[in-house]
């Protein structure tokens, strides 16, 4: 897949194509279904598939939430989008002069006059453009007068009623509900990033760990998980079982926030490289303790915990930990 930071350099044989709007965090099932039906359209009319996605994340730009909220950062979304096989993937620059673009500016000026496209794919209820004005009956106004078609996809949900959306995997991994929300995005949510040198209290403890400065990512439940973490290599990532505390080590009076990722009964330099770390199950709630001895007493039950729960799911070899009896869903991410 190729990345352009500027659509207006983009060479002609990847123009004309299909192209997806959206800001796409977290690449759940539902996104995964609107990245799905243009790849149809794009092999049906053989054409390129490309997406556009916005940088910062609009609510980050507006600053509309306090906290931080985002489910995977651009690096993270890009290998997952990748992975579904689209060809190229925009970065639109989410600034100010791009805000008070007007919707139908943006798609006559950029989509049309820019990138040349031949058909729009967007969620049912995506919106766009200055004071979000644009949605999907302003681009099926403009398709007749700009020569382009529209797909909006429809709402994708569980039979259950339960609907795949960034909202409802947010709430439940605040909740610490590592397996609901994996079951809306089809895999477990993973939080990534360079590995740091820390206080090495851990490898004082008898447990070594991995330590990842936490930023730019919602923050869920904190407290101790069972856990899958691989150094950072695509679909050739080597998954290792591991237990990680997510939190801010009150027994040491810490106040930053940060992961720290135990791997289970194996030794490995993890220094300075780009972990991954899949939530699978959250075993308890961070704690302060009155002392080393028993808080090494805790790790000792927590490793334990994780090695069982980890174990009871009888996770394959593959570039993701995906859930249990969702295997239909790992052929995009191969």
């Amino acid at each position: 897949m190729r990345v352009f930071r500027t659509w207006s350099n983009v060479p002609p044989q990847l123009k004309g194509g299909v192209i997806v709007l959206g800001n796409f965090d977290g690449l759940h099932l539902g996104h995964q279904a609107v990245l799905a039906r243009a790849l149809e359209i794009g092999k049906a009319n053989k054409t390129s598939v490309a997406v556009m996605t916005f940088e910062p994340h609009p609510r980050a730009f507006f600053k509309s939430e306090r906290d931080a909220f985002r489910l995977c950062p651009f690096r993270m979304k890009a290998r997952l989008i990748a992975a579904m096989g689209i060809d190229c993937l925009y970065v639109q620059a989410f600034n100010q002069k791009f805000a008070e673009t007007p919707a139908e500016k943006f798609v006559e000026e950029v989509l049309v006059g820019g990138l040349n496209i031949s058909h729009v794919v967007v969620g049912y209820d995506y919106v766009f453009g200055h004071k979000r004005r644009g949605n999907v009956e302003v681009l099926r106004n403009l398709t007749e007068k700009l020569d382009f078609e529209v797909t909006a996809v429809e709402k994708m949900k569980f039979d259950s009623g339960v609907r795949f959306s960034s909202t409802n995997i947010r709430k439940h991994l605040k909740n610490g509900e590592c397996e609901d929300a994996a079951k809306l995005l089809g895999r477990y949510w993973e939080i990534e990033g360079r590995v740091v040198k820390g206080d090495q209290r851990g490898r004082l403890l008898g447990f070594p760990t991995a330590n990842l400065p936490y930023k730019d990512y919602l923050h869920p439940r904190k407290g101790v998980y069972a856990v899958r973490a691989g150094i950072d290599c695509g679909a050739d990532t080597s998954w290792m079982d591991g237990v990680a505390n997510f939190g801010n080590r009150p027994t040491f009076d810490k106040m930053d926030t940060l992961l720290e990722v135990h791997i289970l009964d194996r030794t490995v330099d993890l220094y300075q490289k780009h972990l991954r770390v899949a939530l699978v199950e959250h075993i308890r709630d961070e704690q302060k303790f009155d002392g080393l001895e028993s808080l090494k007493a805790q790790i000792a039950k927590d490793r334990d915990a994780a090695r069982t729960l980890i174990k009871a799911r009888k996770f394959s070899s593959g570039p993701a930990p995906f859930v249990p009896g969702l295997a239909t869903l790992q052929a995009p991410f191969l």
